[in-house]
């Protein structure tokens, strides 16, 4: 039997250790920029089929939201399973080990940069600005909305802050500026559904109408008509954390066509609201400004415009209702 001039593990050998390859210590070139985009888009989740962040409709029912953790070993996996695709044998895995540590850091950067590309940012730009960045990458955190508020405001204003702030609220303050968390992605899923991610552990989250320009309006209370009382400021006239309703006038048989002359009179009988002098004063008095709601601690609520009455949710009190809380374990498993 002849001796073979070589063996398989010898060849092997020869390939890898030959000078033309990668040395060890050779730095390794940049991502391509498709690859870092892509890449760093799936970090947050840009792409994932939505059967995998919601399994079952009933963890996201119509007119609900839901927070949570963004889970950075999951992503991580995520970006090792759309890499694994390159790996066609021990080499790239091996080299992949080898430099998926430094991947995971450049990608902690990178996706900063996707809410400016997805607004049309080039990527030069939005990668300079990222890298800029030194801030550590920590805690990511965000929501999923389910709601027709979505489909009737898609470009609704989404913050978030990492301090609770009270009213009058005025998100151009620059002490408020200060406390705002970096908003990592906003997309709509579907056109009633929203997703958000911040960078970092929210304390509030705001979700506003857009303020297209100035609004006047009333709001339903009931089997009637409302407005808040309003001060000359603009402001609401409040005895707690209540707002002071005025009922509104309307024509007998025509609940829908207000009585003007009726409802002035209605709003210059109480001498906590604007002196109705003219109709700038009563103009003020009708203001509707854009809907806000709070997201805060264990309760949400509407500090701002109507509903005029304080309506808290306990969410903590809510999951330990008997049918809510079989309803969880049901969905996820938990009944035994």
């Amino acid at each position: 039997m002849r001796v073979p001039a070589t063996t398989a593990r010898l060849a092997l050998h020869a390939r890898l250790t030959h000078p033309a390859q990668e040395a060890p210590l050779q730095p390794e070139g940049a991502l391509p920029p498709y690859m870092e985009s892509f890449l760093a888009h799936l970090r947050l989740l840009v792409g994932v089929p939505f059967e995998y962040l919601v399994p079952d409709d009933r963890l996201l029912p119509p007119e609900s939201i839901r927070f949570f953790y963004l889970d950075r070993s999951w992503t991580d996996r995520v970006v090792d399973g759309a890499v694994a695709v390159g790996q066609i044998g021990s080499r790239e895995e091996a080299h992949y080990q080898a430099r998926a540590a430094v991947l995971s850091q450049r990608l902690d950067q990178s996706e900063r940069m996707v809410r400016p590309l997805q607004r049309g940012t080039d990527f030069v730009d939005a990668k300079k600005a990222s890298d800029a960045d030194r801030t550590p990458a920590g805690v990511v955190t965000g929501f999923l909305l389910r709601s027709s508020a979505v489909r009737n405001w898609p470009h609704m204003d989404v913050r978030a802050y990492d301090r609770t702030i009270g009213e009058p609220f005025k998100t151009a303050d620059p002490e408020i500026v200060a406390h705002q968390l970096p908003l990592l992605r906003l997309e709509l899923l579907a056109p009633s559904v929203m997703i958000a991610l911040f960078q970092g552990e929210p304390q509030m989250v705001l979700l506003e109408e857009p303020h297209h320009g100035v609004q006047f309006g009333v709001r339903h209370r009931g089997a009637g008509l409302a407005v808040p009382l309003r001060n000359g400021k603009g402001e609401q006239v409040k005895v707690g954390d209540d707002a002071v309703p005025v009922t509104v006038p309307t024509r007998p048989g025509r609940t829908d066509v207000v009585r003007v002359k009726a409802l002035r009179d209605a709003l210059a009988a109480d001498p906590r609201g604007v002196p109705q002098t003219g109709s700038g004063a009563f103009a003020i008095s009708v203001l509707d400004p854009p809907w806000r709601q709070h997201f805060q601690g264990t309760e949400d609520h509407a500090d701002t415009g109507v509903p005029l009455d304080r309506v808290f949710i306990h969410v903590a009190d809510a999951v330990q209702q008997p049918l809510v809380l079989t309803g969880v374990t049901t969905v996820l498993g938990l009944g035994g």
